[in-house]
């Protein structure tokens, strides 16, 4: 079996690449030009020059493949030509990172896209299965919790925007890759879409606590209000001044995000660690890498 992956440099794509090496298929990761991918320098892996705008150099690519995984994000409208490539290539087997992200109820801007993405790839006659993880953590790398621990970190007063009480069921990025190479050759899961989050639902102020404990710090939480955070910052957006968050992040942030993922535990036993367990493996990773 030859696999196919994109996204293979990113975040997921780093854990995610080394464990189907493990598992003894061989993989052909896509890489721009110009792109690095120390993070994944193994003799193991063939190198695809590609790029997901680019549908001749994707066909090209993907040639020679069985299986594709898609972990590069479906939020920028690449769907229609990774499935066409994966289509010309005479791949079958398919299986595509979404996120749970789609169920928002905010009118988010990549929404529809990934709402688009995921109807195309369930009409393309593809054996698919689509994964939706929620917020992924686990090292530097990730864009949300590790920001979190250092700030805990270097200051004792936390400011929270809201009261803090909506639910987070943020997903481990091991136990992402896992669930990919899980369903790799699990026939069960063609043809079907699963979230999956992280053991246990928290609310903010919860996901605050488990950080300072694990650190040994006391913080200390202030509530802002949402609304003059949100009407600030869209006001900041209109007149195109940056800021380091946006309206919209504070408004999901402030939107319960709890799933349950009791058919990808049956069909492929998918079993997430809890937050605890993952942020105590993310602060042992930080010291062993220093």
């Amino acid at each position: 079996m030859k696999v196919f992956v994109t996204g293979a440099t990113g975040f997921t794509g780093s854990h995610t690449v080394p464990l189907l090496i493990e598992k003894g298929v061989e993989v052909k990761c896509l890489i721009r030009p110009g792109r690095d991918h120390s993070e994944l320098d193994s003799s193991d892996i063939e190198w695809a020059l590609g790029d997901l705008n680019d549908l001749p150099s994707l066909k090209v690519a993907m040639q020679d493949c069985d299986v594709l995984v898609n972990i590069a994000s479906l939020g920028f409208g690449h769907a229609r030509n990774i499935i066409s490539a994966a289509q010309s290539a005479g791949i079958q087997r398919a299986i595509f990172i979404s996120t749970t992200a789609i169920f928002t109820k905010l009118n988010a801007k990549s929404k529809q896209v990934r709402l688009s993405a995921e109807e195309s790839i369930q009409n393309s006659g593809l054996a698919y299965t689509i994964l939706r993880p929620t917020m992924i953590y686990g090292s530097p790398r990730d864009r949300n919790i590790w920001r979190l621990i250092q700030f805990i970190k270097k200051f004792p007063i936390i400011p929270v925007i809201g009261d803090g009480t909506n639910l987070q069921q943020p997903v481990f990025v091991e136990d992402v890759a896992q669930s990919i190479v899980k369903v790799l050759d699990n026939d069960q899961t063609i043809g079907k879409c699963y979230n999956i989050a992280g053991q246990n639902a928290l609310s903010y102020n919860e996901m605050i606590d488990t950080i300072a404990s694990q650190l040994h710090k006391r913080s200390r939480k202030i509530h802002i209000p949402e609304g003059i955070t949100v009407r600030s910052l869209s006001l900041l957006e209109k007149l195109h001044i940056p800021f380091f968050i946006k309206s919209e992040q504070v408004l999901r942030l402030n939107e319960d995000k709890k799933f349950n993922f009791e058919e990808a535990l049956t069909d492929f036993q998918y079993n997430p660690r809890m937050f605890s367990e993952g942020i105590e493996k993310e602060l042992d990773y930080i010291k062993s890498t220093k």
